[in-house]
């Protein structure tokens, strides 16, 4: 029983131990923080790379896959398969309408010919739309008072929906929400029209280079398309640089509709028409597949690379079908994960070296308990000779030192996870307020503190006490330092959503991590202990009492 109750007095009676709890603690949440963070990430890229793109993707960039519609028909009669979609998958160029006049900007843009109806049961792409009334009181309340969308009628969801302008029936164009410079994001996450200039109002022009089977180039096409609605879906990269169009659009743009294959190699008919060899038909550049819950990307690859292997089969020997699909060998069908392991792969290799990198940190756990541990048994020598006079076992002495470490290592992993927590739940906002310029109210009540602790300086200084004097001049020279550090901040960027895709910080912690770090932080505080407390314990009891 003596061992819990010396070890309780020990922990409850000086500060020593709260120097080594706060250490600990500062170890963990530091390891907490940053792998929170690169997993957050690398689980975002993850789920936004599922929702942006479905399980599977077949692709033909160049030669296209033509008779997709019959492909598309036979993957969605596979008991794996939830939807499939066809999309064109090009670059161009976008005449935004802005500046006022005459020269306007131009950008470049990643073009997706999409139907959007099957495009929304593959990704998710109604929830995508930014520009809609809110669908309850409840996300109303939510809003500021000048947010447009509150605003907003049902009729930009739909036209947005079915890529139309309803009022004149034309074929619309979606934007992400930062391929213009119009869009203005608030603090809340919300955007706001930068100069009034509420993209769905107006017009652009929509410039696609066809490129033939032979890799050459065809004169450019060009067609305006109202804006319908604007698009956010997370990730940086593709909000800024991709725009959508109705599928049949983009196939006319790119000659990629169909039409009527000529014998180009023949003699001209009489009339000076060419002899037809029958129908060229429409193609896509990709199809994306969604699989049914339960279904994983993998066996739904497998199950849609048998069905397109019959289908490129099948197409092949029918006479009827001039146009062959391409054979498997010729087309990519890869998972999401696959797709995107281009991306995913360095980023899950960065998150596993951090974790080995920070496992530094357990070593430092286990130096700072063995150094405090260490100094507190030279402290008790006299104690512990006392404890072994009066019959205290060696295993009972090394068992007080190792239940100290023990309280100090779970109490500070437990500290750090809170910290880590904190810090974590609130890294937008802390990242917000690094972004712009300290207020004023910061720098001067660091600067009131400051003189404060001058004041209690000068005090201990005429009281003659040392401690006190150099403790309050170091805290206030810090504060000085920290006021004039605030003086002089001005907003820094840290997260850069075009560098690390997401246009917000991870704010999920990592509890897997967590849970494995404070293990690891009891465990070394436990071993830091255990060459203090073996000491204590192989102390002789009569060499221990004549300590001085």
């Amino acid at each position: 029983m003596y061992p819990a109750q010396l070890a309780n007095r020990y922990l409850t009676s000086r500060i020593i131990p709260l120097i080594a709890v706060a250490a600990v603690a500062l170890c963990v949440a530091l390891v907490v923080i940053v792998v929170s963070v690169m997993s957050g990430f690398l689980d975002l890229l993850r789920a936004s790379g599922r929702t942006l793109i479905g399980d599977v993707i077949i692709t033909c960039p160049v030669r296209g896959i033509p008779w997709y519609g019959e492909l598309i028909a036979d993957i969605e009669a596979m008991p794996e398969t939830a939807a499939a979609t066809p999309v064109i998958d090009t670059y161009g160029l976008v005449r935004m309408p802005y500046p006022e006049g005459s020269e306007k900007d131009i950008v470049t843009a990643n073009v997706w010919g999409i139907e959007p109806h099957s495009f929304n049961r593959v990704t998710d792409y109604a929830r995508a739309l930014y520009w809609k009334p809110p669908a309850s009181p409840e996300a109303a309340a939510a809003m500021q008072p000048d947010d447009p969308r509150l605003q907003l009628k049902k009729t930009i969801e739909q036209d947005g929906l079915d890529l139309v302008q309803h009022d004149t029936g034309d074929p619309g164009l979606v934007l992400g929400m930062h391929v213009s410079m119009a869009n203005d994001r608030r603090r809340d996450g919300s955007y706001k029209p930068r100069f009034q200039w509420f993209m769905p109002r107006y017009t652009v022009t929509l410039t696609l280079v066809p490129i033939s089977a032979k890799g050459t180039i065809a004169e450019p096409r060009e067609r305006a398309f109202p804006i319908v609605n604007e698009f956010r879906s997370g990730v940086y990269q593709i909000d800024k640089n991709r725009v959508m169009i109705p599928l049949a659009e983009a196939q006319k743009l790119l000659r990629m509709d169909e039409g009527t294959l000529y014998d180009m190699n023949a003699p001209p008919q009489p009339d000076g028409s060419l002899p037809i060899l029958g129908v060229s038909p429409a193609k896509v550049s990709k199809v994306l597949v969604r699989a049914k819950p339960g279904v994983t990307p993998d066996q739904l690859r497998d199950a849609v690379a048998a069905v397109y292997d019959k289908f490129s089969r099948d197409i092949a020997v029918d006479p009827s079908k001039t146009v062959k699909a391409p054979m498997t060998g010729y087309v990519s069908i890869l998972t999401w994960e696959q797709q995107l392991r281009d991306l995913i792969g360095p980023v899950e290799k960065e998150r596993e070296m951090m974790r080995i990198l920070f496992s530094i940190v357990y070593l430092v756990c286990a130096g700072l308990v063995l150094s405090i541990f260490w100094a507190i048994v030279q402290e008790k020598t006299r104690d512990v000779g006392i404890l072994r006079s009066v019959g205290a076992s060696r295993p009972g002495i090394l068992w007080i030192f190792l239940q100290y470490g023990l309280v100090i290592g779970a109490v500070g992993g437990l500290a750090g996870i809170g910290v880590g927590w904190l810090v974590i739940r609130n890294i937008n906002s802390i990242h917000e307020a690094i972004g712009q310029d300290a207020p004023r109210w910061s720098w001067i009540a660091c600067f009131a503190m400051a003189l404060a602790s001058f004041v209690l300086s000068v005090r201990g200084a005429l009281a003659g006490v040392l401690l006190r004097t150099l403790l309050w001049t170091v805290t206030g020279s810090t504060l000085v330092l920290v006021g004039v550090l605030l003086t002089l901040h001005r907003g820094t960027l840290i997260w850069d959503p075009s560098v690390y895709y997401f246009d917000h910080i991870p704010d999920q912690v990592d509890w897997f991590t967590a849970m494995i770090t404070w293990c690891g932080a009891v465990v070394f505080s436990v071993l830091g202990a255990s060459i203090p407390a073996a000491k204590a314990a192989d102390i002789h009891p009569v060499r221990a009492l004549r300590y001085e």
